[in-house]
């Protein structure tokens, strides 16, 4: 890849990379209900939900789910109903204050890195907008595509790395300033419930693109 071709490939991504949507709604709402870290550990998990994306459009299950309505079908339910689960058990949950925490209902780094990571493969929208956005910059002369079109998706989840550790920061902050009041972090986890629940039913109306 030309240099030229590689800085153009730098400002198509990060011009995605900010435009809202639900990977970065999904990391404010994490870091509004448990805190800054909450949205960092969110962030990486999604970024690497990026690199699992790469993989698989590297082998070719894009083109799978491209090609198979009943794929594609199940695995934008599936993610649907992984997001909508979140958002509820988000809004059930009656948490304390950090100080006040005990740590059963606020979530280890793990499981929100996890979470993060499966809110992102199990998006199928984005599979095909990698099958479709990385291959326009991989040269067709190239003796190594594949190699190729991994170092172009490990450099866009790179990209992506610290915008949406940036989001989860500036949302943890607001968070902090108001969660010294228990009735206050409660109406958080509802409202960031909310937001979850509403970004998995979008995602299950969502027709093909």
């Amino acid at each position: 890849m030309s240099s030229h071709a590689l800085w153009v490939y730098v400002a198509a991504s990060l011009a995605l990379i900010v435009t809202p949507g639900q990977d970065m709604l999904y990391v404010a709402t994490r870091s509004l209900a448990q805190g800054r870290k909450a949205g960092v550990y969110s962030a990486l998990g999604v970024c690497c939900g990026i690199l699992a994306h790469t993989a698989l459009a590297a082998l070719g299950v894009g083109a799978i789910l491209q090609a198979s309505e009943g794929l594609f079908f199940a695995l934008k339910l599936a993610g649907a109903a992984y997001l909508v689960y979140l958002g509820i058990r988000l809004m059930l949950t009656r948490a304390l204050p950090p100080e006040l925490a005990a740590g059963g209902a606020r979530l280890s780094p793990f499981a929100l890195f996890r979470q993060g990571m499966l809110s992102n493969i199990t998006n199928p929208k984005i599979v095909l907008f990698f099958l479709a956005f990385l291959p326009q910059f991989v040269d067709p002369a190239s003796p190594h595509p594949t190699r190729d079109l991994v170092f172009l998706g490990v450099l866009y989840a790179l990209l992506a790395l610290p915008v949406k550790c940036g989001v989860g920061l500036a949302a943890g902050t607001l968070s902090e300033r108001i969660l010294r009041r228990p009735s206050a972090f409660t109406w958080i986890n509802r409202a960031s419930g909310a937001v979850l629940v509403g970004l998995g039913l979008r995602l299950a109306a969502s027709p093909r693109p």
